[in-house]
C-alpha cells in the first residue's frame, strides 16, 4: 500500500496544480489505485513571502504553514511536501510542528545541481530575489562546493513572478525570464535551476544553451519515491 503525502499548497495555486499533474504523470498506472495518494491543502491565504522577506511589511507565513502541516498530518499525511521554493525558508517552523518527514526541495535540488555542475561548478538560480536575501540555497551549495550565481535583474524577475500570479503566464514574463537566464549563462552559469514554481509554468523561456532543471521536478521525484517505497528500510534522503 502506498503512503500518503501531504501538499502545503496555494503558493501559488497554479504551481500546486502543476505538482499534482507532474506526480500523476510520473506513475505508470493501469488503474486509479496505482496513483500516488495525496492530501492537498490549497491555501492561497498563506501570507505573502514576498511582503515578509523582501518588503519587510507582511505577516510571518511560518505559523500558517505550521498549522497547515498539522492539519495534513491529522488527515493522514505520512510525509509533507511544499511546492514553493521560498516557503522552504520556514521549514524549521513546519518541522517543529509535526513528527513526519518533510521532503526538502532545496537539498534535493542542490544535490542535482552538484551532479550536473561538478565540484566548483557555477549554478544559476532563477527565482525570487528572496532566495538570495535569505541565502536559501547557500549552505547546501557550499557543502557541495558549488558557486551560486543569482540574477542581477531582480526587479524584472520579481515583476515576472507577480505578473504570473496575477494573470498567468504572459509573454512579458517569458521575456524577463529568458533575458535573466541568458545573462546568467554569459556569466558562466551553464547549469541553471528553475527555483520558482511560477517559473515552472514557463520552463521553455529559459536560455536553450543551459543545462537546466526544475526544482519542482526534484520534489515530484521525492514524492513518488516516498509514496511507493516500502515503509521499512525507506531512505529519508532529502527529508530532514
Amino acid at each position: 500500500m502506498m503512503r500518503r503525502v501531504g501538499i502545503l499548497g496555494g503558493m501559488g495555486p497554479e504551481a500546486t496544480i502543476l505538482v499534482m499533474q507532474k506526480v500523476l504523470a510520473s506513475v505508470t498506472a493501469r488503474d486509479d489505485a496505482d496513483h500516488v495518494p495525496l492530501i492537498v491543502d490549497q491555501n492561497p491565504q498563506v501570507p505573502s513571502r514576498i511582503r515578509h522577506l523582501i518588503e519587510g511589511t507582511g505577516e510571518d507565513p511560518g505559523p500558517v504553514l505550521a498549522d497547515m502541516a498539522r492539519r495534513l498530518v491529522a488527515g493522514g499525511a505520512q510525509a509533507l511536501a511544499i511546492p514553493c521554493n521560498t516557503a522552504h525558508h520556514y521549514l524549521p517552523a513546519i518541522r517543529a510542528a509535526v513528527d513526519v518527514p518533510v521532503l526538502d526541495m532545496v537539498e534535493l535540488s542542490v544535490a542535482r545541481a552538484a551532479r550536473l555542475a561538478g565540484q566548483g561548478g557555477r549554478v544559476g538560480v532563477l527565482g525570487s530575489p528572496a532566495l538570495r536575501k535569505v541565502k536559501l540555497f547557500d549552505s547546501a551549495a557550499a557543502r557541495h562546493g558549488l558557486d551560486l550565481r543569482y540574477s542581477e535583474a531582480e526587479d524584472d524577475l520579481l515583476a515576472a513572478i507577480r505578473q504570473i500570479k496575477a494573470d498567468g503566464p504572459q509573454p512579458g514574463a517569458r521575456e524577463k525570464l529568458a533575458a535573466a537566464s541568458s545573462a546568467l549563462f554569459e556569466r558562466g552559469a551553464t547549469v541553471q535551476m528553475i527555483a520558482c514554481t511560477e517559473f515552472s509554468l514557463i520552463p521553455e523561456a529559459v536560455c536553450p544553451r543551459t543545462d537546466v532543471f526544475d526544482t519542482l521536478d526534484e520534489l515530484v521525484s521525492a514524492i513518488v519515491a516516498f509514496a511507493t517505497a516500502p515503509a521499512e528500510g525507506h531512505s529519508d534522503s532529502g527529508t530532514r
